[in-house]
């Protein structure tokens, strides 16, 4: 199956799929690759990489298939800068940066031939990456996992902000709230050329992350997330103790550095590699309690199309109605 749009056209992908670059769950070779031969863009999320590390799983993708893949890159990574030395040397067909300005990466990438992504939380950010020259924009909504914005504004509005404050100007990539055909119809239909999914493809074999916490993304409702962290690196997280021991904090008004120093005791890694569910951070998006079920990524891949398709075909059609001219004319005003 082919859904072209703007953004397929773009990355040179077969379907507007795109599995997020999420630490841990896609810093590896596995679930990139994955998605990639099923015609959507696998992202290698290189945030908490060694150089080693992010260069094997680089060559690792890109000797098992032909078809374009991502390199996520958080601008405010610990090394930041050698990171950006490496995927510029091994000239990677995508990257998708967040945390930081375009200025500090475009026209190297630009130079070398790769397509630049940059994440967004708000229309003032989009127009200004827009100006700067990057090839396509990542919208993240408030009900996305691990940092979504700050305003906590939803995809629905968000990415219709943007798409009328860009007017076409550049390829949009909705992110947050999505796991199935049915949101990525939503997507399309908002203004954006693909959909970014997170939290579903947590939920596979291929992910890297504990067992503990990919049952706990399957086990979870749609309102058993919240965002806590609120002024240094809020995130949205599933939740558990430490979630409802910053919440505690925060209603209260505690003084800043208590705050600070509950939030810094809890890590992604403690919930993702350790599967600590209680004291980790279970970062995950309200998408979650659409995730039902563990499944290969290739499968979901090919899921999501096949119920973007049905959803299609089955929206009713509009069809013109005779009004009489003397309605049109009462209804016309002065």
């Amino acid at each position: 199956m082919r859904i072209a749009t703007d953004v397929t056209r773009l990355l040179g992908i077969e379907l507007p799929i795109l599995q997020a670059g999420m630490s841990w769950a896609s810093s590896n070779a596995a679930l990139p690759l994955a998605v990639s031969r099923a015609g959507g863009l696998g992202v290698i999320a290189a945030g908490p990489m060694y150089l080693d590390a992010l260069e094997e799983a680089i060559d690792t993708v890109r000797a098992g298939t032909d078809r374009p893949f991502a390199v996520n890159m958080p601008l405010y990574r610990k090394g930041a800068d050698e990171v950006l030395d490496l995927l510029e040397a091994k000239r990677i067909p995508i990257i998708v940066a967040s945390q930081g300005g375009p200025q500090k990466y475009l026209d190297r990438f630009k130079a070398v031939g790769t397509i630049c992504l940059h994440v967004v939380a708000s229309e003032s950010h989009a127009l200004k990456a827009a100006e700067k020259g990057v090839d396509g924009l990542v919208v993240v909504g408030g009900e996305a996992g691990g940092h979504p914005p700050a305003e906590l504004v939803s995809t629905l509005v968000l990415i219709r902000a943007v798409a009328r404050a860009t007017a076409g100007r550049i390829p949009l990539i909705a992110s947050g709230g999505f796991a199935d055909g049915q949101g990525l119809a939503a997507a399309l239909a908002l203004g954006a050329g693909a959909a970014n999914f997170g939290t579903r493809f947590i939920a596979t074999p291929e992910a890297g992350v504990s067992e503990a916490y990919k049952q706990a993304v399957i086990r979870a409702g749609v309102a058993d997330t919240r965002t806590v962290g609120r002024g240094f690196g809020m995130i949205r997280t599933l939740t558990n103790d430490f979630a409802e021991e910053m919440a505690a904090l925060e209603r209260a008004a505690a003084p800043e550095e208590e705050r600070r120093t509950a939030f810094a005791a809890s890590t992604l890694k403690m919930a993702a590699l350790d599967g600590d569910m209680r004291r980790g951070k279970v970062e995950a998006g309200q998408s979650a309690g659409l995730v039902t079920r563990m499944m290969p990524a290739a499968e979901i891949v090919a899921e999501i199309a096949m119920e973007y398709a049905a959803c299609v075909q089955s929206l009713p059609q509009a069809e013109p109605v005779d009004v009489p001219q003397e309605a049109l004319r009462a209804n016309a005003g002065p």
